[in-house]
């Protein structure tokens, strides 16, 4: 993919590392200028180091819609948002607490919702959205019901968004499991075990990298016919 992008604002919130900072990369090199947020200052303020003059970072909390207000109230325009951010519980229906099993909701669909929604007026007409949600929404790895849901929900909120927001173009990346920064900070022994699972689960029994999925994400900013749609960067684990 050669689309040049100078001139244009990315918005990564969740982009001071792992598939955020990828994809600000990637942005960058084509010519566009990126805005970072994220909660943690000192993972923004090294990527933005990284990236250059081209970059500049804010802090937010996507779970406080006035932190999420005051962040895009401070920009201009957005021509491409991407809401990687998120922090929740997985696990069992009967194990976890009412408030575990509602983080996911209230993290990763609420945070991304809220995003797109004080984003919406600042998008520029030929403009896109990318949200994050994951391939557990069409194929459970484990019992987790309420972030299976919660990954399916965001899908079906990318297709409703698609349709209010048009001509922006609103889509979806549902990536499987990613070797990658959100991985490394779970205990080694559920890593190897999660990882072994899907190395056998997949067509192609491998994991995926955080490069592939940013592809993924850069495809749907520069492909002016995509909307409504849901990618799988997965290896073909939704298909077993």
């Amino acid at each position: 993919m050669t689309q040049d992008m100078t001139g244009r604002t990315v918005v990564i919130i969740g982009g001071g590392s792992g598939i955020g900072l990828e994809v600000a990369r990637r942005a960058v090199d084509r010519g566009a200028d990126v805005v970072l947020g994220g909660r943690t200052e000192g993972k923004l303020a090294a990527a933005a180091s990284e990236l250059g003059d081209a970059a500049s970072w804010h802090t937010v909390d996507t779970t406080d819609t006035s932190s999420i207000a005051s962040f895009f109230a401070a920009l201009d325009r957005v021509d491409h948002l991407f809401t990687p951010a998120a922090s929740y519980q997985v696990g069992p229906m009967l194990e976890l607490t009412d408030e575990a099993a509602a983080s996911p909701f209230t993290s990763k669909f609420w945070g991304q919702y809220h995003a797109v929604r004080h984003a919406a007026p600042k998008l520029s007409g030929d403009g896109s959205v990318v949200l994050m949600a994951g391939a557990a929404s069409v194929r459970p790895p484990a019992p987790a019901p309420a972030y299976v849901a919660c990954n399916a929900a965001i899908e079906g909120l990318g297709r409703g968004l698609a349709l209010e927001l048009a001509p922006v173009r609103v889509n979806v990346v549902s990536p499987g499991t990613i070797d990658g920064n959100l991985w490394s900070q779970r205990p080694e022994q559920v890593r190897e075990a999660a990882f072994a699972q899907y190395r056998r689960d997949t067509l192609l029994h491998r994991l995926g990298t955080e490069g592939e999925v940013a592809d993924a994400v850069m495809f749907l900013f520069t492909n002016g016919f995509m909307t409504g749609s849901t990618l799988y960067p997965d290896g073909g684990y939704a298909l077993r």
